[in-house]
């Protein structure tokens, strides 16, 4: 069993929009993109993760309110799974310019898609940056496991050129607005996204704890990915035991202590995800909704509902209507 692609199913990324860049030294510049700028023409999204990936040069990056400044160089993706401001620049002692990152797509060039350039005329950084929006209740247990900002160093090896082309592609498609772009962007954008989480997980150190050493974790990994593949099937404990060859007593604490919670309060947890989804999504009736999580009643599963995302299912199913 795959179990990253399998649990990786649930981000269901929606979309993105990819754009060049080019600086030159000395410059800093600090950005974030922003979930205002993508409901427009992706009102069901509810979070954003912002990226760059450089093609060619160096720059430094951290954090706007603070923290440690670490070095990118070609072939380096840094995402930011929460979208924080952030800033980047040969010398992030310069006072940083805002760069702009909600550009139109008739105001991007037909010929090598650079939208923006700038600084002092010295040695030249080149990289792709955009969005991938997702579904934040479905996306959670991710985003939560997930620093602030991400550093995935991709070499110069196949996987690096593979990345560069794929990101080509996708400003291309961003630039043509074609039928179909956005489906395209969506693949481009999960293909990217997979490659470079599986890249940061491998480099976790061994013995942490989170929802991401669970999933590394061959017994606990397994037990998270039969989970999210049959989210309504009656699991217990004891089959989730059985089917990662642990005892029920060794599964259960193995996983709550890296999961940081058990596998059951987990699953309803899962199955509440799905159920804000789908409300969402569509117009089912709120009961139907309840007994596929496992409730047999509306008011016990209202009463879950609003303990985990603040509010009852009607409410929450007509907030996401006002946003659209």
């Amino acid at each position: 069993m795959d179990v990253l692609s399998e649990i990786l199913k649930s981000v269901r990324l929606e979309g993105a929009f990819y754009l060049n860049a080019e600086f030159t030294a000395p410059w800093c510049a600090q950005t974030k993109f922003g979930l205002s700028r993508v409901v427009g023409h992706l009102p069901g999204a509810e979070h954003v993760m912002f990226f760059h990936f450089l093609t060619e040069g160096s720059c430094k990056v951290r954090l706007a309110d603070g923290g440690e400044a670490f070095d990118l160089t070609a072939g380096d993706l840094v995402v930011f799974p929460h979208d924080d401001t952030h800033i980047l620049g040969s010398d992030l002692q310069l006072t940083p310019v805002e760069a702009k990152t909600d550009i139109a797509v008739d105001e991007l060039p037909t010929d090598d898609f650079l939208y923006y350039r700038g600084g002092g005329g010295g040695e030249t950084t080149r990289f792709v940056c955009g969005y991938l929006a997702c579904n934040r209740s479905l996306s959670r247990p991710l985003l939560d496991a997930l620093p602030r900002a991400l550093h995935i160093p991709m070499g110069e090896g196949p996987g690096a050129m593979l990345m560069r082309e794929l990101l080509k592609k996708g400003v291309r498609e961003s630039a043509a607005a074609q039928p179909g772009g956005h489906s395209i962007l969506a693949k481009l954008s999960e293909l990217m996204f997979v490659d470079a989480m599986r890249r940061y997980i491998e480099s976790l150190p061994p013995g942490g704890q989170g929802w991401l050493a669970g999933v590394r974790d061959a017994q606990v990994g397994k037990a998270l990915a039969m989970l999210h593949a049959e989210p309504s099937k009656a699991w217990t404990v004891d089959e989730l035991a059985a089917k990662a060859a642990l005892s029920r007593s060794t599964l259960a604490e193995r996983f709550t202590a890296l999961v940081g919670e058990p596998p059951m309060q987990y699953l309803m947890r899962w199955r509440l995800a799905l159920a804000a989804q789908s409300l969402r999504a569509g117009s089912e009736a709120i009961i139907r909704v309840a007994e596929r999580c496992g409730y047999e009643s509306e008011a016990a599963f209202s009463r879950a509902f609003k303990r985990e995302f603040g509010l009852p299912p009607a409410a929450w199913r007509k907030a996401g209507q006002n946003a659209t």
